[in-house]
């Protein structure tokens, strides 16, 4: 399994994320956390405080 794919299947829908109503993929703040970085790209839930 390509590790992208590996990846994905480890992220459980409403914990670590939700499809908005232009069916894009958000990321939640707990998610993010979990995550341990800021990526700097404005995540609307970004608990680092990043704001593009």
């Amino acid at each position: 399994m390509p590790k992208e794919e590996e990846n994905k299947a480890k992220l459980k829908e409403g914990r670590d994320y939700y499809v908005n109503e232009n069916r894009l993929f958000v990321f939640t703040r707990e998610y993010l956390l979990k995550r341990g970085y800021c990526c700097e790209n404005g995540c609307k839930h970004c608990p680092y405080g990043f704001r593009k």
